[in-house]
């Protein structure tokens, strides 16, 4: 007994070390903080960006329960406000992002942070600053999925991708709103562009879904994406960038794990479904044979109504054949 009260006593005494070791990193990180956006809309602190966070995981739980034994909602106008609505956002931010860098002569090569009251360098920050809450409404695609009873698009990837993205986006605003932080906000924004375009035509209805067949693309242009951020962040640990080194690093392994998500995701969907070549031979066979059969012309199905007829009409045929021997023997 005396020894588990010691264990416990040390165990409780490094829990309480570690809390107060972090609350005053964090307090010191404050102190390094841009002073620029701190006024700004979740900026003050990181609860009101956690408290919408959670909630996003709350309602996870808690949206399909709800919509368990009630009808799906449509959405159909509200999903084409909303998509287009997206589009014009992420439209506005890659603007605003590439000619304030442009005004600023930022490097694609090694651009530090200038947290300076510089016209051009408030308008990065500020581009930055919409480019994170972007990612708050961004949770709205998760809400609409679980209200229209699609719960199969609810997957890992989704929820990982939106749950994180809005989440770490407000250390990089909170620390480095700008600099080399541009470079892979400015990318994101305009493949959010054709992505929610490809959503508002999709909610459109049939009429424009026959169109849509580049789907695919758009996943492989999000993990081409992820490897040009590795590559320039590579680059930037190369050539000794004066931009927080640890955040390089945590970009680099955070681009890692969408490039593996996104890898299954495209294999899972576009690759492992497709038919071999074996199989589309023997398909294709088949239907040439089907074709040519009794079941050429206005039938159904196959093996619906039209199968058991081609059945009916070889036994009449052989009945037919049996009087006609019947006869030929009597007479």
């Amino acid at each position: 007994c005396l020894f588990d009260s010691r264990l416990t006593l040390t165990v409780m005494e490094i829990v309480t070390h570690l809390i107060n070791d972090t609350i005053e990193l964090y307090k010191w990180s404050l102190t390094i903080a841009d002073k620029r956006v701190e006024k700004w809309p979740l900026m003050d602190g990181p609860l009101p960006t956690l408290a919408i966070s959670t909630s996003y995981l709350l309602f996870l739980w808690l949206g399909p329960k709800y919509m368990k034994n009630r009808e799906p909602f449509q959405l159909r106008k509200t999903l084409v406000i909303y998509n287009f609505s997206m589009v014009f956002l992420n439209l506005f931010i890659f603007k605003e992002l590439f000619m304030a860098a442009r005004a600023a002569q930022y490097s694609y090569i090694c651009q530090p942070v200038d947290y300076s009251e510089d016209p051009n360098e408030v308008r990065m920050a500020g581009a930055l600053w919409w480019y994170f809450i972007s990612k708050g409404i961004e949770y709205l695609d998760t809400v609409f999925f679980i209200l229209r009873k699609k719960f199969s698009q609810v997957t890992f990837l989704h929820v990982y991708h939106h749950c994180t993205m809005f989440t770490l986006w407000w250390i990089g605003i909170k620390w480095v709103a700008g600099g080399q932080s541009f470079f892979g906000a400015h990318m994101n924004a305009l493949i959010h562009v054709l992505m929610y375009l490809y959503y508002g035509l999709a909610s459109c209805g049939p009429k424009i879904q026959k169109y849509l067949w580049w789907k695919k693309y758009l996943t492989i242009i999000q993990m081409v994406q992820f490897h040009f951020t590795i590559g320039h962040t590579a680059l930037s640990l190369y050539v000794n960038c004066d931009f927080p080194h640890w955040m390089h690093y945590s970009l680099i392994c955070y681009a890692i794990t969408f490039i593996i998500l996104f890898g299954n995701f495209y294999y899972q969907t576009y690759r492992r479904q497709q038919p071999t070549r074996r199989e589309t031979a023997s398909s294709s066979k088949a239907g040439r044979a089907f074709s040519n059969g009794t079941l050429n012309g206005p039938s159904k199905a196959a093996g619906g109504p039209a199968l058991m007829g081609s059945k009916e009409e070889k036994t009449q045929e052989n009945s037919g054949r049996r009087k006609r021997k019947g006869r030929a023997k009597r007479d």
